[in-house]
Parts: structure tokens; C-alpha cells; sequence
């Protein structure tokens, strides 16, 4: 499967933006995603995971409350709703997807075998 993430763009802290993850292929459904992020000089961080189904998500602590993964099967796209966007959330976007049918999350990203190109958000003060 290959991924192709997009959204990214320069928004005003306190602002919102939603990430999308459109995937190539017939059967998105098999596939669990998960959005990483890396900032400038940091490490790759987790941000959280949804399963095949969308029936599941998990977030990273740094997201929780304030970004939600959901999922489209029929249009092959997970999004990545950001709410009250901070500048320490500035980074490029990653998505990513599990092989066929593994549905558990890794944060550390090892088990993610597709990877998107990543999209950058900018978060102004």
C-alpha cells in the first residue's frame, strides 16, 4: 500500500487543522494506521492509532484530548483532527500502516511497514 498524507499548512496557536492519510489499493480496510510526528532536532513521537475496523483508536499522551484519528474505508483515508494547536505541536506529519490484518500499535513505530511522505504543520504563537 502506499500513503500520501496532506492538510499540513501554518495555523495560529489555539487553532485547528485536519491531517488526511489517502492510501493507494482495494483493500485499505486490512490495514491499521497510526500518525507520528518529528519536530526539527527531536525524536519521531507517537500520536496515535486507529484499527482496520476504526472500531479502536489509541493516543499518545502529548495528543490526548486534543487530536482524533478516525477513518473512511470507502474513500481509503484516515484523518487526523488537530484541535487547540500548540507551537511545540509544530512538525512534519508522518502516517503510517501496519502490514495486512496486524491491528495492534507500536509506538515506537518499528512495526509500521508503510510510510506517507509526511506533511509539515507550522503552529505560530
Amino acid at each position: 500500500v502506499q500513503l500520501q498524507a496532506s492538510g499540513g499548512g501554518l495555523v495560529k496557536a489555539g487553532g485547528s487543522l485536519r491531517l488526511s492519510c489517502t492510501a493507494s489499493g482495494r483493500t485499505f480496510s486490512s490495514y491499521a494506521v497510526g500518525w507520528f510526528r518529528q519536530a526539527p532536532g527531536k525524536e519521531r513521537e507517537f500520536l496515535g492509532h486507529i484499527s482496520m475496523s476504526g472500531d479502536s483508536t489509541y493516543y499518545g499522551d502529548s495528543v490526548k484530548g486534543r487530536f482524533t484519528i478516525s477513518r473512511d474505508n470507502v474513500k481509503n483515508t484516515v484523518y487526523l483532527q488537530m484541535n487547540s494547536l500548540k507551537p511545540e505541536d509544530t512538525a512534519v506529519y508522518y502516517c503510517a500502516a501496519r502490514p495486512p490484518y496486524y491491528n495492534d500499535y507500536d509506538t515506537l513505530g518499528y512495526e509500521y511497514d508503510y510510510w506517507g511522505q509526511g506533511t509539515l504543520v507550522t503552529v505560530s504563537s
